[in-house]
């Protein structure tokens, strides 16, 4: 059985239930993990950091296609590849940002595609595109949503009679994007990394159109917490930005994964942008060791570790400018004021990244 499901790219097979591509059934479309994916958000083989990067774009890199970079911008810095075009050597990349509907609506699009472009030239990534997408998993094809009319047209201008192969981070919405564009649900989507496993070939008539496998990093909460989490830590609603006035030395827990402290200021605004799902604890920073190491797993929740000396802490020495705390995988706090010292604290194998405010 050489079939590959229509699903994921894995190819079908009946001998090992516990392997990717199994079906217990003959001629169908899909395997079984797929299946359970689909119908019951339900992962039987976890492969969050079972595909290697390197090796899908070494794959991608081989294809004579126009690249569409699929990136989320709720987790844009975890998206962001660095050596992006030396791994694409000579291929012409247009980003394709998506999930436009969960940042505040009075942030423009001009805003954010001068922003985007700017982190891209920070990192040394040269795009020749850049499309702003929204709402494509319930709303894709409302008369006011351009955005899949927007990607049909990025892909007319820069094909130049080529394939084309839409890569990006895990749950960046890569086949949520391809559906749209197919105008149907064969892709499987979830917001468990590593859904599809291998590239998926989809004719559209004058072209081949590639799915890839979702590429994973191993710096976000996306991919050291267990799948259970997945529904907490990932929006799915337009973020509620979380606003505080602080007066004195302040600390601001999300749930049990990650504390910022806020250090020497008199007059300072600190707003967090999170999934709904993952509760805020603000409290003075000169009692939050204490209430760390007796609410870890209980008040502060969810917690990947019941030990918090087991964190790691990044420092930060504000300027004048709104600066962005960044917490790959989870959201990120906007801090604004005379401030004097910034620690985040997370996971040891979280990385946090500090960067002018996009909002």
């Amino acid at each position: 059985m050489n079939k590959r499901c229509k699903g994921c790219g894995a190819i079908l097979q009946q001998e090992h239930k516990d392997q990717i591509g199994y079906t217990p059934k003959h001629d169908v479309e899909y395997c079984q993990r797929c299946f359970r994916i689909s119908h019951y958000d339900d992962v039987t083989i976890s492969m969050k950091t079972g595909i290697d990067p390197d090796t899908v774009l070494h794959k991608v890199e081989k294809l004579d296609a126009l690249i569409l970079w699929v990136v989320d911008l709720f987790d844009l810095e975890a998206n962001l590849i660095a050596g992006l075009n030396r791994h694409l050597h000579g291929k012409t990349i247009v980003l394709v940002a998506t999930k436009r509907d969960l940042l505040p609506e009075t942030t423009g699009n001009q805003k954010l595609a001068d922003f985007i472009t700017a982190r891209c030239r920070e990192f040394g990534i040269t795009i020749s595109g850049l499309v702003i997408c929204g709402d494509l998993v319930k709303h894709a094809f409302d008369q006011e949503n351009h955005s899949l009319s927007e990607v049909h047209k990025a892909i007319a201008y820069y094909r130049n009679g080529q394939d084309v192969a839409v890569i990006g981070m895990a749950n960046a919405g890569k086949s949520t994007l391809l559906n749209g564009l197919l105008k149907n649900n064969t892709l499987t989507t979830s917001r468990h990394p590593g859904t599809t496993l291998d590239l998926v070939a989809m004719d559209m008539g004058e072209y081949t159109l590639y799915d890839t496998p979702g590429l994973t990093r191993k710096d976000s909460y996306l991919t050291i917490a267990d799948d259970s989490l997945l529904k907490q830590l990932i929006p799915d609603r337009r973020l509620k930005a979380r606003s505080y006035q602080l007066y004195e030395d302040q600390s601001i827990a999300v749930a049990g994964l990650a504390r910022l402290d806020l250090i020497g200021g008199t007059k300072v605004t600190c707003v967090g942008y999170f999934a709904s799902g993952l509760k805020l604890h603000r409290g003075k920073a000169s009692s939050a060791d204490a209430l760390w190491k007796a609410h870890m797993g209980e008040l502060l929740a969810p917690a990947l570790h019941s030990d918090p000396a087991s964190m790691k802490c990044y420092s930060y020495t504000k300027g004048k400018d709104k600066v962005d705390v960044v917490i790959h995988g989870l959201g990120w706090f906007c801090i604004s004021g005379d401030v004097k010292e910034i620690h985040i604290y997370v996971d040891q194998e979280v990385d946090v990244t500090f960067r002018k405010a996009m909002i």
